[in-house]
């Protein structure tokens, strides 16, 4: 499959900048994959299209506060974006505003709140940088932490008066396990009542956890998608979840995957050894055209970026003329796109 299959058009006005009003409100594209019918409505009524006996599972993974913005010893900015934490205090970032950094340079994060030196970079090329005082960093954190916004949303970055809204917005209602830099967006539409509601239909709710990751928004940028690469994501599931879902495929009932990390998790899971898989651990699992799903029989996601590894998840379970139809839709009804944006559910 050639990478340039991942590309469609979206005007930039379509990039959801903020979330709807209500997390319940946002519009949901329904498309059925085996005859290409597509039907509008809003999220609040995902419940009549679930069937009692279904299997919803979610990935209740906590987005970290993982963005800070700082100044170097010389006065210039900085904006850090927190990965994973190698040791106490010690983390491998992303950095922008970090040109010519010189090893042990002080840092000073959001006004004196944290303070840090840079350590030069890790072994997989990752800047280091290590906190002052690790034993209260993480309480720190959480009291000046920004969300770690993907960068089509745009935030000043100083003196935004929208990072509470984010804290609060760039996180599901059920987030549990710390350890996300990004949101699974697939479930931000959901609020305790409906949760309730889809429970009241008779639909049975499961939890996994994957923390994702800055690949997530990391361009397929090869010539043929096969060579691109997915980074690993650490998951943990329960146990006697694969059990649970097996037998409830045997006795006709779907395994509907909200958003493509819970996906990416369950397929993982159905290629390992039955009786011996492992319940926690790293997936590069990386799915696109053609590919045979074993446990998921249906995917509620939101709308994805032109080549990007999600995008091509949702083509290889929908077909790429389809889900292309379907967003040709709705641009045309004026649906917003990305993580702050509409939802799908593909039956």
């Amino acid at each position: 499959m050639h990478a340039s299959d991942l590309e469609y058009d979206l005007p930039t006005e379509f990039i959801a900048q903020h979330p709807a009003a209500r997390r319940d409100a946002s519009r949901l594209l329904v498309l059925d994959r085996s005859s290409g019918g597509i039907r509008h409505e809003t999220f609040s009524c995902l419940p009549k299209h679930l069937r009692n006996g279904d299997v919803l599972v979610l990935n209740n993974t906590r987005v970290l506060p993982a963005r800070l913005i700082g100044r170097r010893s010389s006065g210039g900015k900085i904006d850090v974006l927190l990965v994973r934490e190698v040791r106490a205090g010690l983390w491998e970032t992303l950095l922008t505003g970090s040109r010519r950094l010189r090893e042990n340079e002080p840092l000073e994060f959001e006004e004196g709140a944290l303070n840090a030196a840079y350590r030069g970079h890790a072994e997989n090329g990752l800047p280091l940088i290590e906190f002052d005082d690790p034993a209260d960093f993480h309480q720190r954190l959480a009291d000046c932490g920004r969300a770690p916004l993907p960068p089509y949303i745009k935030r000043q970055a100083f003196g935004d008066d929208s990072r509470a809204e984010d804290l609060g917005r760039y996180q599901t209602v059920y987030a549990d396990k710390p350890g996300a830099i990004a949101a699974p967006t697939a479930g931000l539409h959901y609020t305790p009542e409906l949760l309730e509601e889809v429970g009241r239909a008779g639909v049975t709710i499961e939890t996994i956890t994957l923390h994702v990751g800055p690949g997530t928004f990391k361009p397929v940028k090869a010539e043929t998608v096969e060579e691109h690469r997915v980074d690993p994501e650490y998951y943990e599931v329960p146990e006697g979840l694969p059990e649970r879902l097996l037998e409830a495929r045997a006795a006709g009932r779907r395994i509907v995957a909200v958003g493509t990390t819970s996906c990416r998790v369950l397929e993982s899971l159905a290629r390992m050894p039955q009786g011996r898989w492992q319940l926690s651990g790293w997936t590069n699992l990386f799915i696109y055209p053609p590919f045979e799903f074993r446990w998921i029989s249906a995917l509620q996601t939101n709308f994805h970026l032109p080549r990007s590894s999600l995008l091509a998840l949702v083509f290889a379970f929908a077909g790429r003329e389809r889900v292309l139809e379907a967003y040709e839709q709705a641009k045309t009804r004026g649906y917003r796109f990305y993580s702050y944006g509409d939802a799908m559910l593909i039956v």
